[in-house]
């Protein structure tokens, strides 16, 4: 049978025939469509295609090159894992430093709890000019400064416990306080600090209207470009060595591998069983036929891990999920988010975000490549 293609990125044309060049010089036959013959400079969308038995190779080639990485962004020491946790002083911010630190433990990573504030009395951009001294000085402003500054240090005295009693794994661990809104601040300080992962807690379901770290959680998951486990509250696990079945979600586009790919990597020191599942009910689209071809394509590049799928009950997508993942005992939902412009964001929510505001499991995302 002759080996298809797949498109493995989407790139402008410069940036599609440095890749070209790359993976070429490894042997590989590359492919290029949709190229603008007149003009093929100014074309947008430049698909590059490989054949799929090179996909696996192509991909590590591509994290060993970093190329997808934005040129702006500063480069990375690759020899320092870090894992980042935003935390808000609750009790579902310490499951997720239980979670981070084992995690951190288990990869040689170091810690960073990151705590973002915003105290509309006291804008930055007036301290800068001097105009806001007085707003400092006001009463209410201090006692909420003092008992942020109080909540950290509780915090950072619980966790010194956990680990002097062995509750908790040592890791080298520091904390930070940024002043802003902390969906932008979580997403400025992580392109600087360069977090190999980063791990956040959220409420349960049912307690989503009153939770702030649940909304920002969803904005950070629509813009990081770090893979991210949003953690509620009521998770039946303490850390993920205890996590025995992960949901990984397919829409059977090529994207799906790239993170699959990531996924593997994130997960290499785990076994949890791994079941695949249909982000659609539509049984026009999704089918056990594409299901099991994708599982077989996993299993012969992945041998080493325990693989099944289920192909959701047609009806809701939210209500299917819930379903699978009572049936089949998920700890963690996986999935990719794709590039999206913002009208779209607005009038039609992503899967993980539908699903952090609808679930008690745990989620994985894991950005797209070049996001």
């Amino acid at each position: 049978m002759e080996d298809k293609l797949v498109t493995l990125a989407i790139h402008t044309y410069e940036k599609a025939q440095i890749l070209k060049t790359i993976l070429e010089s490894e042997g590989m036959e590359v492919f290029i469509h949709n190229v603008n013959q007149i003009q093929p400079v100014v074309s947008a969308g430049v698909r590059v295609r490989i054949k799929e038995s090179d996909l696996p190779h192509a991909l590590r080639i591509i994290e060993a090159t970093q190329f997808f990485k934005e040129d702006e962004e500063p480069s990375a020491d690759d020899n320092v894992k870090k894992i980042l946790i935003p935390v808000d002083f609750s009790d579902y911010s310490m499951r997720a430093c239980e979670i981070g630190f084992e995690y951190a433990s288990r990869i040689g990573a170091e810690v960073m709890l990151l705590h973002a504030y915003y105290i509309a009395l006291m804008p930055s951009s007036l301290l800068y000019l001097g105009l806001g001294q007085d707003a400092f000085d006001d009463e209410s402003v201090r006692i909420a400064y003092d008992r942020m500054q109080a909540d950290l240090k509780n915090m950072v005295s619980v966790i010194d416990h956990k680990v002097a009693s062995g509750e908790l794994p040592e890791v080298k661990y520091n904390y930070i306080i940024r002043e802003g809104l902390p969906d932008d601040e979580i997403i400025a300080y992580a392109k600087e600090y360069r977090p190999t992962f980063i791990i956040m807690g959220t409420r349960g379901k049912n307690r989503k209207n009153l939770d702030l770290i649940g909304s920002i959680t969803a904005e950070i998951i629509e813009r990081t470009k770090v893979p991210l486990l949003a953690a509620p509250e009521d998770i039946t696990f303490e850390n993920l060595k205890e996590v025995k079945n992960i949901a990984f979600a397919t829409s059977f586009n090529e994207h799906d591998l790239v993170a699959f790919d990531r996924f593997t990597k994130l997960m290499n020191s785990y076994a949890p069983n791994v079941h695949l599942f249909n982000i659609s009910t539509s049984k026009d689209e999704w089918d056990e036929i594409r299901l099991t071809g994708t599982r077989e394509y996993l299993k012969k590049h992945y041998p080493d891990i325990n693989i099944d799928f289920t192909v959701l009950d047609s009806g809701e997508l939210l209500d299917a999920v819930d379903k699978f993942v009572r049936e089949k005992q998920i700890d963690v939902i996986a999935l990719t988010t794709y590039r999206r412009s913002m009208i779209t964001k607005i009038f039609n929510p992503s899967i993980a975000r539908r699903m952090l505001f609808h679930s008690n499991t745990a989620l994985l995302v894991i950005p797209e490549y070049g996001k």
